[in-house]
This record gives structure tokens, C-alpha cells and sequence, in this order.
């Protein structure tokens, strides 16, 4: 009898999965353990293994196609066995909900009646020549109207638009690439434009002397590997500074949603996490409970995992404020992207050596550059220049963060 392979469920808030990548075509021999397609959900993309030795006798669902948790995506069976000409999702678990059914194609709307457009009788004919539907163009007469003056508008657009598109044809005997948006990278790009079109982000920036930070940091080093068998990062020593300044500006640890600013009492803290095919964020949950120890070792776990895929999609949700360096490659200051529904997040840049003044004497110190995107219908500039002066404050004076 062939065996089911079925899309997994990743997580409780999972709806959908997608086959990124088929590793095996049908007829093709398998062996128990061998990956046979990549699957991704919003926020993980694994391989899913064959569960048994044979062929691939059917794949019922193409790459870039998204299913309900259970559906069955291919048979592994004996090359002579026979299987069913279409799949329904299975029952994963004892009263699972109806989101994992077979999808029903959805009825077709209803064809709209056919809408009047007022136009004046000039411009009709303006329109007409210039091969331009009515229906197209935004009237600003009286009560809609389109008059002469908007097409003349229309036809500049649509010369403008051939100019540009005129100007991004490939080269000659060359074709360019496309490659169908699906997975995380589809996930990634939907929430990042629907972030800018929903917020009013803005983007302050400021640098931290981390001169004492590094030094403390090479001191207690020896002492924290051994008594703890680990070590802390300057991403550590951040995470710490950040959570005691959402402390001490609470209105920065809020998100903006339907119309009323919600405070949380909880710090869940992001680490924003680039991973092979796009960016997650694994949550340090009651961060504010943790001790600088605790905190060093739970996100290098988290973020481990999420490089490997091993981290469940429950570990990357419900954060209240997220952390996003860049500072591995170099970059110094930039305009880390809200995310949603938060208020603030946090991107830091690459420590590097200035020479500044101390007093009438010119020396060399670390600096740390720190760019704080904010959500401004949550605060205003003046509370958020102040939590980013108290992250500041407390990495330039490390010791505070021990006591």
C-alpha cells in the first residue's frame, strides 16, 4: 500500500505550507531518510524525508504551491502499485479544525453592472485617440468628472511609463532572470511593505562610546568561560542595554493596533536573524527577567536554531521590541524596517575606532552606531531620542548593567 507524505504542521499558528523545491521526480527510487522536497512555512523552511524505501509513484502538489497542514503532497510506494488521482488533507491530530480540509475552489463573483463615467464630450474624444479607457483615468470635476485637463494628465503618465519601461529592457541576446517570489521570501517581502504602508516609521540615529564595554568585556572573559562555560558578545551586552532602557520608557515597549496604543507589561525581546534564504526573528520571552548570563546563552540557542531550521515557528512570534544588526558587514548606520506590530527596533552598526575629544586631548575610542526606527503615532521624537540616550547611557557605563 503506498505511503501518505503529508505537508507537517510547523507550529500552531501555521495555515499554509509551500513545496519550495522538489529533490526527487515521480519514478524516481527513494530510501527511507532521503530528502525528497524543501517545504517553508511563514517563518521555517525544512526537507521533508521520504518515510519508507521505493519510488516516488505521484506528486500532488507543484513547487511554489501552498497547502493546508496534512494535505498529501506525494505517494512512496512500489513502482507497480497503483494511487488515488487527487489527495485531501488528513486529519493530523484528534479534533483538528476545518483549515487543513481539501481546499473547495471558491465560488465566481458576480459580474459587476456596467459603471457610468462622467466625461465631457472633448475629453472622450482626447482619450479615445490617445487609446485611453475612461474607466482608467481619476476624475477632479464636479462629482467625479473627467475633464480635459485629466486626460491631458493620463496621456503624459502613460508617455512617461513607456519612457521607463524603454529604458529597463534587457540587452541584446539576453534575458533576464525571474524567479517566482514564494516561501519566506514571499512572507518577508509581504510583512516589510505592509510595515511601511501601515506605520509611521521614523529612523534616529546616535553612537555610543564602547571603549569600557570592550575592555570590560576582555576582562570578564576568562571568569564567564569558566564558571559558566560561555562568553559574552557586544550583541549581549546591546540585548541587556536595550531591555533596561524599555524599562525605564515603557511607551516604547507598545504596537500601534486598531486605533489604541497597547503597552505591554512583558519585555519579549527579537533578535532579528539572517538565515540562507531570508531574515527571522527568534523571541527571548520575559527578557526582562533574565540575568546578562541567561540572556547570552538563550540567544545564542535561539539563534543556532534558527540557523539550522530547528527552531519552531511558536519561538519566532509575539515579540514586543526586536534588535537587527548589520554590523557583520560592515554597515554603520541604516533604517531598520518596523516589525509589526512594535513600536521601536533597534539596529546596530559596526564598532569602529575615532578619534575624539576627551576635554582638550584627542583619543582613540570604540564607537558604536545605533539607528532607532520608531513608530511615531505611538510617540514622539522627543521620548524616543530619550530611550535611545539611556540604551547609550548604559553602554557607555557597562558596570551599571552587572548590578
Amino acid at each position: 500500500m503506498p505511503v501518505e507524505v503529508i505537508m507537517p504542521k510547523l507550529g500552531m499558528a501555521m495555515k499554509e505550507g509551500t513545496v519550495s523545491q522538489w529533490n526527487k521526480t515521480e519514478g524516481e527510487a527513494v530510501k527511507k531518510g532521503d530528502p525528497i522536497a524543501s517545504i517553508s512555512s511563514e517563518k521555517i523552511e525544512m526537507e521533508i524525508e521520504s518515510p519508507a524505501d521505493g519510488n516516488v509513484l505521484k506528486i500532488n502538489v507543484p513547487e511554489g504551491k501552498g497547502v493546508p497542514p496534512g494535505t498529501v503532497i506525494c505517494y512512496i510506494g512500489n513502482p507497480d502499485e497503483e494511487v488515488a488521482a487527487t489527495a485531501a488533507p488528513v486529519q493530523e491530530e484528534k479534533g483538528q479544525k476545518e483549515e487543513i480540509k481539501a481546499a473547495r475552489p471558491a465560488p465566481l463573483p458576480k459580474k459587476p453592472g456596467k459603471v457610468r463615467v462622467k466625461i465631457s464630450p472633448v475629453a472622450r474624444k482626447m482619450a479615445e485617440a490617445a487609446g485611453i479607457k475612461p474607466e482608467d483615468i481619476k476624475g477632479t470635476g464636479p462629482g467625479g468628472r473627467i475633464t480635459k485637463e485629466d486626460v491631458e494628465q493620463a496621456i503624459a503618465s502613460k508617455k512617461e511609463s513607456r519612457k521607463q519601461d524603454s529604458l529597463i529592457q534587457a540587452p541584446a541576446g539576453k534575458e533576464p532572470k525571474h524567479t517566482p517570489v514564494s516561501g519566506m521570501r514571499k512572507v518577508i517581502a509581504e510583512r516589510m511593505h505592509a510595515s511601511l504602508q501601515s506605520a509611521a516609521q521614523l529612523t534616529i540615529t546616535m553612537k555610543a562610546d564602547v571603549t569600557e564595554l570592550l575592555a570590560l568585556k576582555t576582562q570578564v572573559k576568562e571568569t564567564i568561560t569558566k564558571r559558566y562555560d560561555s562568553k559574552l558578545t557586544i550583541t549581549d551586552f546591546i540585548a541587556r542595554a536595550a531591555i533596561l532602557a524599555l524599562e525605564n520608557h515603557p511607551e516604547m515597549n507598545s504596537a500601534f493596533m486598531d486605533n489604541t496604543i497597547v503597552t505591554y507589561p512583558e519585555i519579549h525581546l527579537g533578535i532579528a536573524t539572517a538565515v540562507e534564504k531570508g531574515l527571522i526573528v527568534p523571541v527571548i520571552r520575559n527578557a526582562d527577567s533574565k540575568s546578562l548570563i541567561d540572556l547570552a546563552k538563550e540567544i545564542k540557542e535561539k539563534t543556532a536554531a534558527a540557523r539550522s531550521g530547528k527552531l519552531p515557528a511558536d519561538e519566532m512570534q509575539g515579540s514586543t521590541f526586536t534588535i537587527s544588526s548589520l554590523g557583520a558587514s560592515g554597515v554603520e548606520f541604516f533604517t531598520p524596517i518596523l516589525n509589526p506590530p512594535e513600536a521601536g527596533i533597534l539596529g546596530v552598526g559596526v564598532v569602529s575606532d575615532e578619534a575624539v575629544f576627551i576635554g582638550d586631548k584627542i583619543e582613540k575610542r570604540s564607537r558604536l552606531p545605533l539607528s532607532l526606527t520608531f513608530d511615531h503615532r505611538v510617540l514622539d521624537g522627543a521620548p524616543a531620542a530619550a530611550f535611545l540616550q539611556t540604551v547609550k547611557q548604559y553602554l557607555e557605563e557597562p558596570v551599571t548593567m552587572l548590578l
